[in-house]
Protein backbone atom coordinates (compact mmCIF):
# COMPACT_ATOMS: atom_id res chain seq x y z
CA UNK A 1 0.00 0.00 0.00
CA UNK A 2 1.19 3.46 -0.88
CA UNK A 3 -0.16 6.94 -0.27
CA UNK A 4 -1.00 9.66 -2.76
CA UNK A 5 2.28 11.41 -1.86
CA UNK A 6 4.14 8.42 -3.38
CA UNK A 7 2.55 8.75 -6.86
CA UNK A 8 5.08 8.96 -9.72
CA UNK A 9 4.80 8.86 -13.52
CA UNK A 10 4.86 5.26 -14.80
CA UNK A 11 3.62 3.83 -11.50
CA UNK A 12 0.89 1.18 -11.80
CA UNK A 13 -2.21 1.49 -9.59
CA UNK A 14 -5.32 -0.63 -9.04
CA UNK A 15 -8.81 0.92 -9.02
CA UNK A 16 -12.08 -1.05 -9.20
CA UNK A 17 -10.28 -4.27 -10.22
CA UNK A 18 -8.55 -2.57 -13.17
CA UNK A 19 -4.86 -1.69 -13.52
CA UNK A 20 -3.76 1.80 -14.60
CA UNK A 21 -0.40 3.45 -15.37
CA UNK A 22 0.06 7.01 -14.06
CA UNK A 23 0.58 9.17 -17.15
CA UNK A 24 0.50 12.53 -15.39
CA UNK A 25 -0.14 13.81 -11.87
CA UNK A 26 -0.33 17.12 -10.04
CA UNK A 27 -0.44 17.75 -6.30
CA UNK A 28 -2.83 20.67 -5.67
CA UNK A 29 -3.06 22.65 -2.43
CA UNK A 30 -5.82 25.21 -2.85
CA UNK A 31 -6.00 28.21 -0.54
CA UNK A 32 -9.33 27.00 0.78
CA UNK A 33 -10.12 23.35 1.43
CA UNK A 34 -8.08 20.13 1.60
CA UNK A 35 -5.21 19.20 -0.72
CA UNK A 36 -5.79 16.71 -3.54
CA UNK A 37 -3.96 14.94 -6.37
CA UNK A 38 -5.21 15.28 -9.95
CA UNK A 39 -4.08 12.32 -12.13
CA UNK A 40 -4.33 11.02 -15.68
CA UNK A 41 -4.39 7.23 -15.72
CA UNK A 42 -4.01 4.87 -18.69
CA UNK A 43 -5.75 1.49 -18.51
CA UNK A 44 -3.18 -1.32 -18.87
CA UNK A 45 -5.46 -3.58 -20.97
CA UNK A 46 -7.56 -1.18 -23.05
CA UNK A 47 -5.24 1.83 -23.31
CA UNK A 48 -8.05 4.28 -22.45
CA UNK A 49 -6.94 7.36 -20.52
CA UNK A 50 -9.11 8.61 -17.66
CA UNK A 51 -8.77 11.51 -15.24
CA UNK A 52 -9.15 10.82 -11.54
CA UNK A 53 -8.94 13.16 -8.57
CA UNK A 54 -7.77 11.68 -5.26
CA UNK A 55 -7.81 13.24 -1.81
CA UNK A 56 -4.32 13.84 -0.40
CA UNK A 57 -3.08 11.28 2.12
CA UNK A 58 -5.39 8.39 1.19
CA UNK A 59 -3.98 4.91 0.66
CA UNK A 60 -3.79 3.54 -2.87
CA UNK A 61 -3.01 0.06 -4.19
CA UNK A 62 0.24 0.11 -6.14
CA UNK A 63 0.85 -2.91 -8.37
CA UNK A 64 4.05 -4.29 -9.87
CA UNK A 65 3.64 -5.05 -13.59
CA UNK A 66 6.49 -6.67 -15.54
CA UNK A 67 7.14 -6.91 -19.30
CA UNK A 68 8.81 -10.19 -20.20
CA UNK A 69 10.12 -11.42 -23.53
CA UNK A 70 8.60 -14.73 -24.68
CA UNK A 71 8.83 -16.70 -27.93
CA UNK A 72 5.64 -17.93 -29.59
CA UNK A 73 5.78 -21.67 -30.27
CA UNK A 74 2.40 -22.97 -31.48
CA UNK A 75 -1.33 -22.97 -30.84
CA UNK A 76 -3.80 -25.79 -30.23
CA UNK A 77 -7.23 -26.25 -28.64
CA UNK A 78 -5.77 -25.32 -25.20
CA UNK A 79 -4.53 -21.90 -26.36
CA UNK A 80 -1.34 -20.26 -27.60
CA UNK A 81 1.93 -21.63 -26.18
CA UNK A 82 4.79 -19.24 -25.41
CA UNK A 83 8.27 -20.02 -24.04
CA UNK A 84 10.56 -17.97 -21.82
CA UNK A 85 13.89 -18.03 -23.72
CA UNK A 86 15.95 -17.86 -20.51
CA UNK A 87 14.29 -20.51 -18.31
CA UNK A 88 12.59 -22.47 -21.15
CA UNK A 89 9.37 -22.42 -19.10
CA UNK A 90 6.26 -22.68 -21.28
CA UNK A 91 2.95 -20.93 -20.64
CA UNK A 92 -0.41 -21.18 -22.40
CA UNK A 93 -2.22 -17.92 -23.12
CA UNK A 94 -5.78 -17.53 -24.39
CA UNK A 95 -6.41 -15.87 -27.77
CA UNK A 96 -8.37 -12.92 -26.34
CA UNK A 97 -5.30 -11.72 -24.38
CA UNK A 98 -3.07 -11.42 -27.48
CA UNK A 99 -3.02 -8.12 -29.39
CA UNK A 100 -2.51 -8.76 -33.14
CA UNK A 101 -2.96 -12.53 -32.86
CA UNK A 102 -3.86 -12.91 -36.58
CA UNK A 103 -0.32 -11.87 -37.58
CA UNK A 104 1.54 -14.07 -35.08
CA UNK A 105 3.87 -16.64 -36.65
CA UNK A 106 5.89 -19.40 -35.03
CA UNK A 107 9.21 -18.30 -33.53
CA UNK A 108 8.13 -14.65 -33.17
CA UNK A 109 9.36 -12.84 -30.03
CA UNK A 110 6.56 -11.11 -28.08
CA UNK A 111 6.25 -9.04 -24.92
CA UNK A 112 4.09 -10.64 -22.24
CA UNK A 113 2.78 -8.23 -19.59
CA UNK A 114 2.47 -10.02 -16.24
CA UNK A 115 1.14 -9.07 -12.81
CA UNK A 116 4.34 -9.73 -10.82
CA UNK A 117 2.81 -10.89 -7.53
CA UNK A 118 0.11 -13.25 -8.83
CA UNK A 119 2.01 -14.22 -12.04
CA UNK A 120 -1.18 -13.74 -14.10
CA UNK A 121 -0.84 -12.69 -17.72
CA UNK A 122 -2.60 -9.38 -18.45
CA UNK A 123 -1.96 -9.26 -22.21
CA UNK A 124 0.56 -10.04 -24.96
CA UNK A 125 1.99 -7.50 -27.39
CA UNK A 126 2.96 -8.87 -30.81
CA UNK A 127 5.71 -6.76 -32.50
CA UNK A 128 4.19 -3.69 -34.18
CA UNK A 129 5.63 -4.51 -37.61
CA UNK A 130 6.00 -8.14 -38.79
CA UNK A 131 7.32 -9.60 -42.06
CA UNK A 132 4.97 -12.11 -43.66
CA UNK A 133 4.93 -14.01 -46.95
CA UNK A 134 1.99 -13.76 -49.36
CA UNK A 135 0.52 -17.24 -49.84
CA UNK A 136 -2.31 -16.23 -52.18
CA UNK A 137 -3.32 -13.18 -54.17
CA UNK A 138 -4.67 -12.47 -57.63
CA UNK A 139 -1.89 -11.59 -60.09
CA UNK A 140 -1.47 -7.89 -60.86
CA UNK A 141 -1.83 -6.60 -64.42
CA UNK A 142 0.76 -4.42 -66.11
CA UNK A 143 -0.26 -0.76 -65.99
CA UNK A 144 -2.51 -1.16 -62.91
CA UNK A 145 0.02 0.52 -60.62
CA UNK A 146 -0.80 4.10 -61.60
CA UNK A 147 -3.49 4.42 -58.94
CA UNK A 148 -3.53 3.55 -55.25
CA UNK A 149 -5.82 0.58 -55.89
CA UNK A 150 -5.60 -2.29 -53.41
CA UNK A 151 -6.46 -6.01 -53.59
CA UNK A 152 -6.94 -8.78 -51.05
CA UNK A 153 -4.05 -11.08 -50.17
CA UNK A 154 -3.67 -13.98 -47.75
CA UNK A 155 -0.46 -14.13 -45.70
CA UNK A 156 1.27 -17.19 -44.22
CA UNK A 157 -0.65 -16.91 -40.92
CA UNK A 158 -3.98 -17.10 -42.76
CA UNK A 159 -4.89 -13.46 -42.19
CA UNK A 160 -6.22 -11.23 -44.99
CA UNK A 161 -4.34 -8.02 -45.83
CA UNK A 162 -5.10 -5.30 -48.39
CA UNK A 163 -2.02 -4.84 -50.61
CA UNK A 164 -1.18 -2.76 -53.71
CA UNK A 165 -1.84 -4.34 -57.11
CA UNK A 166 1.87 -4.89 -57.89
CA UNK A 167 2.34 -7.36 -54.99
CA UNK A 168 2.40 -11.00 -56.14
CA UNK A 169 2.21 -14.41 -54.51
CA UNK A 170 5.47 -15.53 -52.83
CA UNK A 171 6.65 -11.99 -52.02
CA UNK A 172 7.25 -10.82 -48.47
CA UNK A 173 5.60 -7.73 -47.05
CA UNK A 174 5.65 -5.82 -43.76
CA UNK A 175 2.32 -5.60 -41.92
CA UNK A 176 1.30 -3.30 -39.06
CA UNK A 177 -0.22 -5.64 -36.43
CA UNK A 178 -2.25 -2.87 -34.75
CA UNK A 179 -4.65 -2.49 -37.68
CA UNK A 180 -3.56 -5.15 -40.21
CA UNK A 181 -2.45 -2.62 -42.81
CA UNK A 182 0.21 -3.07 -45.49
CA UNK A 183 3.43 -1.11 -44.73
CA UNK A 184 5.89 -2.00 -47.50
CA UNK A 185 7.31 -4.75 -49.67
CA UNK A 186 10.45 -6.46 -48.36
CA UNK A 187 13.33 -6.43 -50.85
CA UNK A 188 14.95 -9.84 -51.41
Amino acid sequence: MAKTADIKNGMCLEFDGQYYYVVEFLHVKPGKGPAFVRTKLKNVKTGLVIEKTLNAGIKINDVRIERRSYQYLYNDDMGYTFMDTESFEQIIIQKNLINGVDYLKEGEMCEVVVHAESETVLYVDVPTIVTLEITYTEPGLKGDTATNAMKDATVETGAKVRVPLFINQGEKIKVDTRDGSYVERVKA
